[in-house]
C-alpha cells in the first residue's frame, strides 16, 4: 500500500480543477474571438411546399440599407439560389423572420410583384399560379423573389432580396 502525506490527495484534485477551470476560460475566450469575427447574419425567409423545405439567407442586402437599382438587377440574374419541387395541386407557403416582416415584403414572380406589400410573417400562395402564363410564368421552373421594403406601406426603397427557383413537379 503506498503512503501519501495528509492532504495530499486534496492537493491533486485542486490542480487538477484548476487546470480544468483554466481549459473552459480558454475555450470560451477562444469561442467570443470567433464569434465577433463572423458577420451577423442576415434574416431567413423560407418556402415550404408539402413536407419539403428551403430556407435561405439574403440573397442580396438584408441589412436594413436601401439596394441601388443595379445592385437588384444583378440580384435577380444570380443563379446560385436554392430550389424546391412545386406540384401545381399543392400549396406554397412562404415565411420571413420578424426583422424582414417589420420592413414589409412583396412575393416577386420572375421579377414582377405578385402579392401587395404584407408586414405578416406567413403568406400562402396556390402552386399552380406560380406556373401560369397569366401570372408571367414560362416553362416549368420560376424565380420566386421576397423583396423587403423600407417599412413603409407600398414603399419603393428595397432593403433585402431572398430568391428561390421553384421546378414543377409531375
Amino acid at each position: 500500500m503506498t503512503s501519501m502525506p495528509r492532504g495530499g490527495a486534496a492537493d491533486v484534485y485542486a490542480a487538477a480543477r484548476r487546470r480544468r477551470a483554466v481549459a473552459v476560460v480558454g475555450a470560451v475566450s477562444a469561442g467570443l474571438l470567433v464569434l465577433s469575427a463572423c458577420d451577423k447574419p442576415t434574416p431567413r425567409s423560407t418556402v415550404t411546399v408539402g413536407r419539403s423545405s428551403v430556407s435561405e439567407e439574403a440573397t442580396c442586402g438584408g441589412e436594413g440599407k436601401t439596394l441601388q437599382t443595379a445592385d437588384l438587377t444583378t440580384c435577380l440574374k444570380d443563379t446560385h439560389i436554392q430550389s424546391i419541387k412545386v406540384d401545381p395541386d399543392d400549396t406554397v407557403r412562404l415565411g420571413v423572420d420578424p426583422a424582414i416582416a417589420d420592413k414589409r415584403w412583396t412575393i416577386l414572380m420572375n421579377g414582377q410583384p405578385l402579392t401587395e406589400d404584407s408586414n405578416k410573417t406567413y403568406r400562402t400562395v396556390p402552386g399552380s399560379v406560380f406556373f401560369n402564363a397569366q401570372y408571367g410564368a414560362q416553362g416549368d421552373s420560376t424565380l420566386v423573389t421576397i423583396k423587403a421594403g423600407d417599412g413603409k406601406k407600398s414603399g419603393s426603397n428595397v432593403t433585402g432580396l431572398w430568391s428561390f427557383k421553384f421546378k414543377k413537379a409531375g
